[in-house]
């Protein structure tokens, strides 16, 4: 499989390029629209085609380049059902498969961050692109858009910690520029999931208090239509 991962600073996010050796066939995972040209420049440089991009939720810190790729690409756009973008191609559901060439991702649907968070896992390969829902040392914060400490609990605990342990783990974002890790290692090591239990996490992800994302505002409306500012 041929990987990417890519970055955009202003808002620490990673986008993932997942394409496939033989068909040259590629997708990516929570692309954003200010690296839109950076992107398809690289995808050119590689000799692949662009044939889906997909988002892990709606996003409120940067403004998703679903909307572009697709017009630029004639790609297909795709989030989870629970999304209420309605300028998608189509959506998925929790248990899903979404492959490209060799490569398979089943869906996993992971809510707590937001009420449309997704994760994807690729088996074969043994990685887990896990949004905004397990972060490195950290998980998503609960506070907006319908998120649900108790809900991103289950998500955790009943879900991707439940995948093998030796999984690596690629997250959405990540404010101290690691790249990845794995399962087993923020098992032993994330504080958050070293809390007691779901009343113990849901009472620390509730007394935060963190600042609402400086993009919010704008974010959020031009992601549910898949990357368009409003007005515009």
């Amino acid at each position: 499989m041929i990987f990417r991962q890519l970055f955009h600073s202003e808002s620490s996010t990673y986008t993932y390029l997942l394409g496939d050796e033989v068909t040259r066939e590629t997708l990516l995972i929570d692309p954003v629209l200010e690296k839109t040209q950076e992107t398809l420049e690289l995808i050119n440089q590689l000799g692949l085609t662009l044939v889906l991009a997909i988002d892990t939720h709606t996003h409120a810190d940067h403004i998703t380049g679903l909307g572009a790729l697709r017009e630029q690409t004639g790609c297909k756009t795709m989030m989870g059902r629970q999304s209420l973008a309605d300028c998608l191609s189509t959506t998925f559901i929790d248990g899903d498969e979404i492959d490209i060439g060799d490569i398979n991702l089943k869906v996993i649907y992971s809510p707590g961050h937001t009420d449309d968070s997704y994760s994807f896992y690729a088996p074969k390969h043994g990685m887990l692109f896990s949004g905004d829902t397990l972060l490195i040392r950290g998980t998503g914060r609960t506070d907006f858009q319908n998120g649900n400490a108790h809900a991103q609990y289950d998500s955790l605990y009943e879900r991707l910690l439940t995948l093998p342990e030796d999984t690596t783990l690629y997250p959405g974002h990540d404010y101290k520029g690691w790249m990845s890790s794995t399962l087993k290692e923020e098992k032993q090591h994330n504080p958050r999931l070293q809390l007691a239990d779901k009343k113990s996490y849901a009472d620390f992800m509730m007394n935060l208090q963190l600042p609402n994302p400086k993009l919010m505002d704008i974010a959020v409306p031009a992601n549910q239509s898949c990357g368009k500012i409003p007005d515009e």
